[in-house]
């Protein structure tokens, strides 16, 4: 049987601490260091380019082949620039020299706030809109056409207002969510009795204000004292809140290199991917930032799924 070329995974991740994916520079106002957000929306999220790095990393190390963690450069000995045998350098690409590259067959895009966890009177809630449940492949039974938007929708039972930090809503009624079967376990059961559903509009400004911000100051190494003007802050993705990221196959030359653990290049950027849970991704992880615990199993479309899909929405 012939190999797929093309493949698409969605994953479903959980935060397992406070996430600091750092925007790479400093702002005035709440706080020092931000973190990376979507350009129209203003949510925070996780770049497609911190898990691939992540992931190429911890599969390297898995591979027992530390010195093609990186994608190499010109002149780089450690590196071995050999995709016939490294599923690295097959999978993530590699540069060797000027003669010697290739770009890798995987695309792994920006992880996105699926569910996001908030304070209430009721206890923790976890607060998501229905047009990205339904992207992820979520069923939602219930729900109101036409819907108040200035009224959330909630699963919880008996709620008829509901604080979501300082915001108060009304209920507009009681909806079911249902996640995919791949993603069914303890982690949802957790949750599936305290979501909230509300606007897009709202959504952005309850997340932005039930972020995580803490505050640190550099020590001086000498005194072992805080340093003189050395105080700052910084924003994180708060533990607990659920995030869906997409890694499509791209496999055109099709000779894998075969080993015993991996099959494709989605084994390799799925073993990487679970390394997360144990070593990081983003900044602050030398204080307890960054792990990412993926949930089941990847949302799977095949080949003749995706392509099959196409096809239909062009016939006349």
């Amino acid at each position: 049987m012939t190999p797929e070329r093309y493949k698409h995974q969605r994953y479903l991740m959980l935060t397992l601490d406070p996430v600091h994916p750092g925007a790479g520079g400093y702002r005035l106002g709440r706080v020092d260091n931000s973190i990376a957000r979507e350009p129209g929306t203003r949510l925070p999220k996780i770049p497609g380019s911190s898990l691939h790095g992540a992931a190429r990393s911890y599969a390297a190390y898995l591979y027992e082949k530390p010195g093609c963690a990186g994608q190499g450069q010109q002149g780089s000995s450690k590196h071995c620039g050999q995709p016939a045998d490294c599923p690295i350098c097959y999978t993530f690409g590699y540069i060797k020299d000027k003669n010697s590259m290739s770009s890798g067959v995987i695309n792994v895009f920006d992880a996105q706030l699926l569910l996001f966890p908030v304070h209430s009177l009721a206890g923790p809630v976890w607060v998501s809109v229905p047009a990205r449940l339904r992207d992820a492949e979520f069923t939602l039974t219930n729900l109101p056409d036409p819907w108040d938007e200035e009224k959330a929708l909630v699963t919880l039972k008996g709620c008829e207002r509901l604080n979501l930090g300082w915001l108060m809503l009304d209920a507009a009624g009681q909806v079911e969510v249902q996640p995919p079967e791949v993603w069914h376990g303890e982690e949802w059961k957790t949750v599936a009795h305290r979501i909230v559903l509300v606007s897009a509009s709202l959504f952005s400004h309850i997340v932005n204000s039930n972020l995580e911000v803490r505050t640190s100051v550099a020590i001086n190494p000498e005194t072992g004292a805080a340093e003189e003007g050395a105080l700052y802050t910084y924003e994180a993705i708060p533990r607990a809140a659920f995030l869906t990221a997409e890694v499509v196959l791209d496999d055109y030359p099709q000779e894998f290199p075969q080993d015993e653990r991996w099959k494709t290049p989605l084994d390799v950027v799925k073993a990487g991917l679970g390394m997360i849970e144990y070593l990081s991704v983003g900044g602050m992880g030398t204080r307890g930032f960054g792990r990412l615990k993926l949930i089941g199993q990847p949302l799977e479309k095949s080949q003749q799924q995706i392509f099959g899909s196409l096809s239909s929405e062009v016939q006349p």
